[in-house]
């Protein structure tokens, strides 16, 4: 873990570089697959189905056979969890709801707004060294709140052609129309596009590797809206002598474990406690079944001593990261402070891991310092707002010279001669 004592502002971009590629790297396979796919339809997502993962699958579409199957093999346990992670869940976003809102601007002039669902939206659900059946909670669970009429699932197969249990019985919970084992770049292709079998969709959510966000990047070109340009997952930790060393190791190692260009840091104005926090790393990386994918996140992780608390809340707010948790006596001069992240988590039983499934808040965050413009995942992201007037005889004759005049000076005459015959009709 590298270490840096009071850096100058000067160095503060190169230390926290994210350990990711550039999107030219990337976006040259990505462009590729979704030419096929765009022409080919299925015949191109079996072909990169069965190159990148592995598999060659005559049918995509998961069968409610599968469903049913899938849902014997999860235990009574992991079910009560999941029912409790998705109550808190519905609470949390239900809360989010808002009223039309309506406003007489000028007498006769009646302006309202009113929010209608996203009818198609589809989800991708990462399924390869770790399958995140928590992410359909966070998408699923406020789609249906929001009232979406079909929720596309994308998740990639094993090597043998299934799908993990886990993730099958959370989407039939959270009320899933469509499941289908596609994953990857192919499977943001298929939903922009649409195929024979798998539906085009208005908007993509969810997380995945960098292939995918790139991916849901190009979707954008093709009348497709995403969530947020989300990929690798990050975690900074601001702690003072007040944070237990094990708690705040723990935490780094759990975003760690999420794959190797996963990014995790430490802000700290004490130095032995960044210690103390090294030494737990060390010992608890050893036992982690995941320890080779930690081991390399770890690798590029960062420790930093910030001596002043400004600083401290400066350099995090340039870094702008996805969780980022509030360990020290002075907790509210950071959450009054923080002006970019996606998730903040205060004290020390408060881990980031809560956010991930069971607290209520949700867990499709803004990464890449992406929080500076973006949002998380939540209610209003599965819909859309739409405004409404209606303007009576008095509120025509109000504004319509107004409107003649700016039209006029804009060299619009179409648009003022519009005004123009109502007020001739009303004389």
């Amino acid at each position: 873990m590298e270490k840096f004592y009071n850096p100058a502002k000067s160095e503060w971009a190169k230390i926290l570089k994210r350990p990711t590629q550039t999107i030219e790297d990337i976006e040259e396979t990505v462009n590729q697959v979704f030419s096929e796919v765009r022409t080919k339809g299925d015949t191109a997502v079996s072909k990169y189905t069965e190159l990148f993962d592995g598999i060659n699958l005559l049918q995509t579409k998961v069968t409610q056979e599968e469903v049913t199957t899938a849902a014997a093999k999860v235990s009574n346990e992991l079910k009560d969890a999941i029912k409790l992670a998705k109550s808190n869940i519905e609470k949390f976003h239900a809360a989010q709801k808002t009223d039309r809102i309506e406003v007489e601007t000028t007498n006769g002039v009646k302006c309202w707004q009113e929010k209608r669902a996203i009818q198609k939206v589809g989800l991708y659900i990462p399924g390869g060294s770790a399958p995140l059946f928590s992410t359909i909670l966070m998408l699923a669970t406020p789609a249906n709140i929001a009232g979406c009429e079909e929720v596309v699932l994308c998740t990639p197969p094993d090597k043998n052609g299934n799908v993990h249990p886990a993730i099958l019985y959370t989407a039939e919970l959270c009320g899933v129309t469509k499941i289908y084992k596609v994953g990857g770049i192919q499977a943001i292709a298929a939903m922009t596009f649409g195929t024979e079998t798998i539906p085009k969709v208005y908007k993509i959510f969810g997380p995945g590797n960098q292939f995918v966000t790139v991916a849901k990047q190009l979707a954008t070109r093709y009348n497709v809206a995403i969530d947020m340009p989300a990929g690798p997952s990050e975690l900074l930790v601001l702690a003072d002598d007040s944070a237990n060393a094990a708690f705040v190791a723990s935490d780094l190692l759990s975003q760690a474990e999420h794959g190797a260009d996963s990014q995790v840091v430490l802000v700290s104005n004490s130095k032995s406690l960044m210690e103390e926090v090294e030494k737990e790393v060390t010992n608890q990386l050893a036992v982690l079944p995941r320890k080779d994918i930690a081991e390399k996140a770890i690798a590029h992780s960062r420790l930093i001593y910030v001596e002043k608390e400004k600083d401290a809340l400066d350099l995090i707010n340039e870094y702008g990261p996805e969780h980022f948790i509030i360990c020290t006596t002075n907790e509210s001069f950071f959450t009054e402070g923080i002006q970019n992240a996606g998730s903040v988590f205060i004290g020390n039983f408060t881990p980031e891991s809560a956010g991930d499934y069971a607290s209520g808040t949700n867990h499709t965050l803004p990464t890449n310092a992406y929080a500076k413009q973006y949002s998380g995942v939540n209610l209003d992201s599965f819909m859309k707002s739409m405004t409404f007037q209606k303007i009576s005889e008095e509120g025509i004759r109000e504004i319509g010279p107004a409107i003649e005049l700016m039209a006029e000076a804009e060299g619009l005459a179409a648009h003022k001669n519009a005004v123009s015959l109502r007020l001739k009709e009303l004389k």
